[in-house]
């Protein structure tokens, strides 16, 4: 069975409702994202920071996968399937994808500013400072935030490199290291991208734009890729 590595990003989720920090709008026009998402803001004001991911959390909660979601994880009928997803959401998981990598953290958990190992699931979306690990110290999001090494990107190059087939599918590729993962596709591998906007890809590689958002793209994809046999 032929190895087909995803690369996700926000467009996903967008079609599920996800926002993104410039899309909440509302009292959050006031702020820089670098106020709420940043080691610093932590320091300077972690209940604004509790208030900003309380409000994500509770929002995803509300969210259901689309179709998009729905269709990679079908995939996994055909193909060993893994997701390397910048995004922080569980959408990928609820939609029945078995194999997710979370870059830059994930919603959903929690850990201790005492202990980065001790990570915790919440079933809840209201997180505080009263909110602690079994050390006693408080918990923060298990969310990696600017300025911070994003430590599973090692394992990311890895799945990336063994790639068969290549999927980046709502991302404009601009955030790094992130971004930088396209270089680890070997050269053979067929390249997919499915962006409306068709971000620009400095690569060599043998690359098929789908212009399409999420859901729409991967429906085009999903017969290209299963009933037409091209890459089985």
């Amino acid at each position: 069975m032929k190895k087909l590595v995803v690369l996700s990003g926000a467009g996903m989720s967008a079609e599920s409702g996800i926002l993104t920090f410039r899309d909440m709008g509302g009292f959050w026009k006031q702020y820089d994202v670098m106020e709420v998402a940043s080691p610093t803001a932590w320091e300077k004001n972690p209940n604004l920071v509790h208030q900003f991911y309380n409000e994500r959390r509770k929002q995803l909660f509300d969210c259901l996968p689309n179709k998009g979601h729905l269709l990679i994880a079908e995939l996994e009928k055909y193909f060993e399937l893994k997701i390397v997803s910048q995004n922080v959401d569980d959408l990928h998981e609820r939609a029945g994808s078995s194999n997710v990598l979370h870059l830059h953290g994930e919603l959903k958990k929690a850990r201790s500013t005492c202990d980065p190992e001790l990570i915790y699931e919440l079933d809840h979306w209201e997180l505080t400072l009263n909110d602690t690990c079994e050390k006693g110290s408080p918990l923060r999001p298990h969310i990696v935030w600017f300025g911070e090494s994003v430590p599973a990107i090692s394992e990311a190059a890895s799945i990336v490199s063994e790639a068969d087939v290549f999927l980046i599918i709502g991302t404009s590729l601009n955030v790094y290291p992130a971004a930088g993962l396209i270089d680890y596709i070997p050269d053979e591998t067929p390249v997919y991208v499915i962006d409306p906007n068709q971000p620009a890809l400095h690569s060599s590689k043998n690359i098929t734009y789908i212009r399409e958002k999420a859901s729409v793209g991967m429906e085009k994809l999903f017969e290209l890729l299963t009933l037409k046999n091209v890459v089985l």
